[in-house]
């Protein structure tokens, strides 16, 4: 009979947190939504703090209370929650708040610089009471032991190493609303930078040396369609093979974040085209690609965690190889001018920029973590009571 593996340590600070990384990309969300377009900066000959002793602004609407609000939430909850859980101090709380306060000061102030931009003493009281409220939130949490029931549970579903990959799984859905010209394909990029290139570089000597292609980009057949979104889909689920412990862990992870992806398709389609066309790019290449990678992600369950990274390497390329082979759809283009001229204009370039990145800030994980040598014992498979193995590297 299999002996029983040793409980897993849940030591604070064992593991390291995913609370920082993903309150450094709350801020750079943060910084790009408030500054942007970042064009057309001019000094307007008063001072920058004027705001903060202004009237009260005569026009706001629900959103913008909203917004600010729940905008500065999830940084509050993510400067106060790793010091709440792993030091306990009672003021976390309140150097939560007041690290948001500043970074809204400086948010605001900028302000005073872009003509598209109005700072506002409401929206720097808002930004201070959403990051308070997000860090009383963690509070609670702490306070009633839900951070370390979830401490307990991710140390026994994923490796110790895991932070990095945890961070773009929570990103993922994120990177899927702004809506893609291949369903679940992120990082499209190639045209657009091609096109920024020649516009940064004309009227200068250096735009000769910029290669031309010899023949435009090609619409995507259906069967390299196909491929894409099975990719796009397995992708995620190969990132978490690479740091979950157990087989019915595996599984289980695989139709949760398979759940969220169709799911952020559909939310993002509902966005663009109407809730009545939200299952819309639900065609038949999209369902066979889905069922693809779900057969896939199945086989794929014993693989090693290093195998999984490999293989999550060369999807990565395949797929971004495919996909910037493509040119972007005339009708799609017109959807994201849609997207660009809508209220929530600051809140899309944010999740565009995502879209655009995440599969490189995931090659550069995978590439990483291949490269890092195995641990010693790492090569041992101890099996648990109910003969579920735990993935050596």
């Amino acid at each position: 009979m299999a002996s029983r593996p040793p409980p897993v340590k849940t030591e604070p600070g064992e593991h390291p947190t995913t609370a920082w990384p993903l309150a450094l990309a709350a801020i750079c969300l943060i910084v790009y939504a408030s500054l942007y377009p970042f064009a057309d900066w001019r000094d307007q000959g008063i001072s920058p703090l004027r705001f903060l002793t202004a009237p009260l602004p005569q026009y706001w609407t629900g959103f913008d209370v909203g917004a600010n609000l729940l905008g500065y939430a999830p940084l509050g909850f993510l400067l106060a929650l790793p010091t709440l859980h792993n030091r306990r101090l009672p003021w976390a709380v309140s150097v939560a708040v007041f690290g948001a306060a500043l970074l809204s000061l400086a948010m605001e102030t900028l302000q005073s610089y872009l003509p598209s931009r109005i700072p506002s003493n409401v929206d720097l009281v808002l930004n201070m009471l959403g990051a308070g409220l997000g860090a009383c939130c963690a509070w609670a949490l702490e306070k009633s032991g839900i951070v370390d029931r979830w401490s307990r549970f991710r140390a026994r579903w994923f490796a110790q190493d895991a932070r990095g990959a945890l961070v773009l799984l929570l990103l993922w859905p994120l990177a899927l609303l702004f809506p893609a010209a291949v369903p679940l394909g992120l990082g499209q990029v190639f045209e657009r930078l091609e096109s920024a290139l020649a516009d940064a570089l004309t009227d200068t000597p250096f735009l000769e040396w910029l290669p031309v292609r010899e023949l435009e980009l090609q619409p995507l057949v259906p069967i390299a369609e196909l491929l894409c979104v099975a990719l796009g889909a397995l992708i995620p689920c190969l990132l978490g093979y690479c740091v979950i412990r157990m087989l019915w862990q595996r599984a289980a992870f695989s139709v949760a974040i398979l759940s969220a992806g169709i799911a952020a398709s559909a939310l993002s389609a509902a966005l663009s085209y109407g809730p009545e066309h939200a299952w819309a790019w639900l065609d038949l290449p999209v369902q066979v690609g889905l069922g693809l990678a779900v057969v896939l992600a199945i086989l794929f369950l014993v693989l090693p965690r290093r195998g999984a990274a490999a293989l999550a390497l060369l999807a990565l390329t395949i797929h971004l190889g495919l996909l910037n082979q493509a040119p972007a759809d005339p009708y799609f283009a017109q959807t994201l001018q849609t997207w660009e001229q809508g209220r929530f204009i600051r809140f899309h370039g944010v999740v565009q920029w995502l879209g655009w990145i995440w599969p490189y800030a995931a090659l550069l994980y995978v590439l990483v973590r291949l490269s890092r040598r195995e641990r010693s014992g790492a090569g041992k498979t101890v099996k648990s009571a109910d003969d579920s193995s735990y993935l050596s590297e």
